[in-house]
């Protein structure tokens, strides 16, 4: 009995990747007993190839071989090789702007004109993060900021909670509700043939009305407990931080960085909008940006390299992610049975309305971020089923790419799967299950919200 214990105590949730060859292999073995079958499709007035409702038939099935499954996994990659080397270039870039040290200047700089008021350190520290995730996608890359907020906040009067949530909160609510994130908003819309970043002014609102909230989540809590410390949900267990940390402050060079990247993020709005820039020039811009900004933080070259590849570092899983998870779609077309599972999942939703399959649709990304926590990866996976799907039930592909990019961030700072959300409880010695009491109340709105959101864009047919 106390083997089988410590059997159940050491059970861990399986790797991503191990969950995936799993769905391959299920994938593999369906393409031996669903039928298969395909739907007409025709290029439509947007130059997007969509199904035709009506048109499934039954075709000869071809189900995969014994090696064709190791073998879909190079295909997935070759298939999704523009969004890999994409997202590391992407990646890479933001590696350099994180070595100039600019965003650690611009937080410490922050900090310190606030002193004295302290109160509005929250929103605006908060709104900074948050913009980070929605414009630049940045994620994991803000964990070292805890190690500087965290004795902060307990230095004015409240407590690793709040430094925490500053971070994690604060850039978490920027990447859900994100209006011009690489790596899901771009990729998503990518993969759906929209145009990039297209649909921006409904995003922002909803960017807005999110972080809001979240905003006033964690500055209800930090008055709470500045007025009576013994309401803090880490009470007793608190622990003692070295509140001596030198903040550097911003000077000449990082203030031309963040210029670059202000031009940066102008520019990718006007070649987006105006120009139609897709996958390869976005990375070519911001790899223009990270190598500008390197030599204005006089890095050398090899320093600007070195930086390069640690930002790809921080997303190798991600990237590879994408082209395992393509693997699964290469499993179900070349057997055959890829419009049989739309034909399914399209009967099944088609006689209600269509608004209940918008919000059905952000029920199953919800779900589904639990098992993928990469971004990038549950887009490569939902969303050539999604958008195709979209069309079938009457639902427009733009709410369908909302629908996954709520569905895929909620989740992440309260998920274990979720690593750099528990890398970030762990800088900040907060246990996780504290975390989630605390939080609990806000995931559950912010669920609220992503559905009132997703039902909003297919009422107003969000295109």
């Amino acid at each position: 009995m106390e083997k089988m214990k410590n059997r159940k105590r050491k059970f861990n949730v399986p790797h991503v990747f191990v969950i995936l060859f799993i769905v391959i292999i299920l994938a593999s073995i369906a393409t031996y007993i669903v039928p298969a079958g395909m739907y007409d499709e025709i290029i439509d007035e947007n130059n997007r190839t969509v199904v035709v409702d009506g048109t499934y038939h039954q075709v000869e099935s071809t189900p995969t071989s014994f090696f064709g499954v190791f073998q879909s996994i190079h295909k997935g990659m070759q298939n999704t090789a523009g969004i890999i080397f994409y997202i590391f270039i992407v990646g890479g870039s933001f590696g350099i702007l994180h070595a100039t040290g600019a965003i650690s200047a611009a937080v410490g700089t922050i900090s310190k004109k606030m002193s004295g008021r302290e109160y509005w350190l929250i929103p605006i520290l908060m709104i900074f993060f948050a913009l980070s995730g929605a414009m630049l996608g940045l994620a994991e890359e803000t964990i070292p900021y805890i190690t500087i907020l965290v004795p902060l906040m307990a230095l004015i009067g409240y407590d690793s909670m709040v430094g925490a949530a500053v971070v994690l909160l604060g850039t978490s609510a920027g990447f859900t509700a994100a209006f011009m994130n690489p790596f899901t908003v771009g990729v998503a819309q990518g993969i759906a043939d929209l145009p990039i970043f297209s649909g921006m002014g409904l995003r922002i609102l909803f960017w807005a009305i999110f972080l809001g909230i979240s905003i006033w989540y964690v500055m209800r809590y930090a008055i709470k407990i500045k007025k009576d410390p013994t309401k803090s949900a880490l009470y007793g267990e608190d622990h003692d931080f070295d509140k001596t940390a030198v903040i550097e402050e911003m000077n000449t060079r990082h203030k031309i960085i963040f210029i670059i990247l202000l031009a940066s993020l102008i520019g990718l709005a006007i070649g987006v909008i105006k120009y139609g820039w897709y996958l390869t020039e976005i990375s070519g811009l911001f790899l223009l940006m990270g190598i500008s900004m390197g030599l204005v933080g006089k890095m050398s070259f090899d320093k600007i390299a070195e930086s390069f590849i640690d930002g790809c570092k921080v997303l190798v899983m991600g990237a590879l992610v994408v082209g395992v998870a393509n693997a699964i779609l290469v499993i179900l077309q070349e057997g055959g049975i890829m419009d049989t599972v739309l034909y399914a999942f399209s009967s099944a939703i088609g006689e209600l309305p269509a608004v209940f399959a918008a919000v059905g649709m952000y029920a199953v990304q919800c779900v589904l971020n639990f098992i993928i926590p990469s971004g990038s990866g549950q887009a490569a996976l939902t969303m050539p089923i999604m958008a195709p799907l979209s069309d079938l039930v009457g639902v427009t592909r733009q709410t369908a790419v909302l629908a996954f990019q709520f569905g895929d961030g909620i989740s992440n700072i309260f998920s274990p799967t979720s690593g750099y959300f528990m890398a970030g409880l762990a800088l900040a010695r907060i246990p996780w299950s504290k975390w989630v009491k605390w939080i609990f109340p806000l995931i559950l709105i912010h669920y609220t919200l992503g559905a009132i959101f997703v039902t909003i864009a297919h009422l107003i047919n969000y295109s």
